[in-house]
């Protein structure tokens, strides 16, 4: 399997609403293999999470929630990686098609890529949080401690594909948090970072309701492998990597350039270059952890 991407397409897209004032931008890059794997252990559970999360919290967007599905492997050890599904489909796409399949799919929106958020806990080592991600074409990474979250057990009680859920209180990186979890599942993991409840968390919001994890699918004996990529990592501290994504995010023309040495030119529904597509702007969102700027 070959670890070099090669592009297929490159398009940019500006969204504007009335005020003509910029609120989102994406920057889309086809990729036409997959890179390389690395297997850290046969896993043991899967549970699929329906991952929501607001892109405008000014309302300016008519559709201001996109969604993902997401994938928690449990292996041995508490090891755990928390993965995008979609990525994981779009993958397997990748590795049994060819060329001509994988240009055919590309024009067709079947190798939409979801979250390239990528969380694995009790990895490299029992007591380490690694979080990867890809912004552009750059590989990130950087390892941290298990974060300690201190959970309050409150009353409340929800039913999750029929297990019964109590609930817990946190506050974790400028978050408010409110977690479900079940202790007929004796998992004391969840979804992204969340963890350390007597029993899996199966459902979890911030108290804003913009990011959302709830529990969709369970799989009991499961035997697709933990898997990690085997890629040039920028490896960083979680300072730098939310510094690099913010760059991206504010201008990913600007951040495609100057990391890849392309060139983009940005047009109008006409066919008019976009005069101000390099301008940085505000994100009308903010990410799952707020204090990133302190």
């Amino acid at each position: 399997m070959k670890k070099t991407f090669f592009i297929l397409a490159l398009m940019a897209v500006t969204a504007t609403i009335t005020t003509a004032r910029t609120v989102r931008r994406q920057l889309s890059i086809f990729q036409s293999s997959v890179p390389e794997t690395e297997t850290l252990a046969p896993e043991n559970m899967e549970f699929v999470y329906d991952y929501r999360f607001c892109v405008d919290t000014t309302g300016a967007l008519k559709e201001n929630y996109d969604s993902d599905n997401m994938l928690l492997q449990i292996g041995p050890d508490g090891l755990s990686k928390f993965s995008s599904y979609k990525n994981l489909t779009v993958d397997s796409i990748l590795m049994r098609s060819t060329q001509e399949q994988i240009a055919d799919a590309a024009k067709e929106g079947k190798l939409s890529t979801g979250e390239f958020m990528t969380i694995f806990k009790n990895y490299p080592a029992a007591g380490i949080l690694t979080h990867t991600e890809k912004i552009c074409q750059d590989w990130f990474r950087y390892d941290e401690e298990m974060p300690s979250l201190d959970w309050e057990l409150t009353d409340s009680v929800t039913n999750v594909l029929g297990y019964e859920c109590r609930s817990a209180r946190c506050n974790y990186r400028g978050r408010k948090w409110t977690a479900f979890y079940t202790e007929d599942i004796p998992l004391m993991d969840g979804p992204w970072k969340l963890h350390g409840l007597p029993g899996l968390i199966m459902k979890a919001s911030d108290a804003d309701g913009h990011y959302t994890f709830e529990c969709i699918g369970i799989k009991s004996k499961a035997d697709r492998p933990i898997t990690i990529y085997k890629v040039p990592f920028n490896k960083t501290d979680r300072k730098g990597y939310y510094d690099a994504r913010h760059r991206y995010e504010v201008n990913p023309y600007t951040y495609y350039e100057a990391t890849t040495g392309g060139h983009i030119t940005v047009t109008d529904g006409a066919g008019n270059p976009t005069l101000d597509a390099y301008d940085p702007i505000e994100l009308p969102y903010d990410y799952l952890e707020t204090d990133w700027k302190k």
